[in-house]
């Protein structure tokens, strides 16, 4: 593990990558659309390419500078790496078709103590590159399970986003397919963890899993139906913890509350198994 000096000293990472219609395309059916009717005229906006629309999660594959933290050089236990966190902040609609530049930086790094592990926030900002406009700000949170004790700060994290303790005022449910994992890694995440049922065997899983990141792609379909009149330029900012895997082919139940002009809190659990996959999370929108 770096000392914690060096973690804060490190050089950005940038990425440029360009992705076409195709790419958009494939990336919404990777997080579902079109899964349950292909004629709807709202799930069409994102596959087909007369007036295609990208989804507003998108940003997260865009120009992904991949398991940058296998690298030798962070000395970190990377086989015990989770992503336990993420943030979207959208400053303008995702464009179908782009050259993107990604700056990834590291911004803390917190000391849970020894056999407690160590939480590494990191931001990755989105740029066109025609343009120079800033397309999306993204936040993520690692959990370090083997890199705890190396004497950084202990205090100082933020809090999750409380759930209210009430019922939902809306909730949604999207199935997934049985072969959703296998689609979805097309979009930049080959991990095997998500495709060899050996690879799932050995990380004590008796199938393959969803991606964490295809769970938070559907639940954020949930959001723009419920709440975003399925208009992407009204989704804005979007804050999930995961907190449980998804096998493909469950379906997924988001549950909704309104907490005031347009914010909104979200968790999300498979419906035959009762687990919360998603919690903690915060929508914020643009009301009409």
């Amino acid at each position: 593990m770096l000392p914690y000096d060096e973690w804060m000293a490190l050089p950005p990472i940038e990425t440029i990558a360009r992705h076409e219609v195709r790419d958009t395309i494939l990336y919404a059916l990777g997080v579902g659309a079109g899964a349950e009717d292909p004629t709807d005229a709202a799930e069409l906006a994102y596959l087909y390419e007369e007036g295609l629309k990208a989804l507003p999660t998108m940003p997260l594959v865009l120009a992904y500078p991949g398991f940058y933290l296998k690298e030798p050089r962070f000395r970190v236990d990377w086989a015990k790496v989770l992503h336990g966190e993420q943030r979207l902040i959208l400053h303008r609609p995702v464009p179908v078709a782009a050259t993107i530049r990604s700056v990834l930086t590291f911004d803390e790094v917190y000391d849970k103590g020894p056999d407690k592990g160590a939480l590494l926030f990191a931001s990755r900002r989105l740029y066109d590159q025609a343009t120079g406009d800033l397309v999306a700000t993204l936040g993520s949170t690692s959990f370090l399970r083997g890199d705890g004790g190396y004497g950084g700060r202990t205090d100082g994290a933020p809090p999750p986003h409380p759930i209210p303790d009430r019922a939902a005022d809306a909730i949604i449910d999207l199935s997934t397919r049985i072969d959703q994992a296998l689609l979805y890694r097309l979009s930049g995440d080959p991990n095997p963890l998500h495709a060899d049922p050996a690879i799932a065997r050995r990380a004590g899983f008796d199938r393959p899993i969803l991606h964490g990141m295809c769970t938070y792609g559907v639940v954020g379909r949930a959001l723009l139906r419920a709440l975003c009149g399925n208009d992407p330029a009204r989704f804005r900012q979007f804050d999930a913890r995961f907190s449980s895997p998804v096998f493909p082919g469950e379906t997924i139940r988001t549950d909704i509350w309104r907490d005031g002009p347009g914010r909104a809190s979200v968790r999300a659990r498979v419906v035959g198994r009762d687990v919360v996959v998603l919690n903690h999370g915060f929508l914020a929108f643009a009301e009409t």
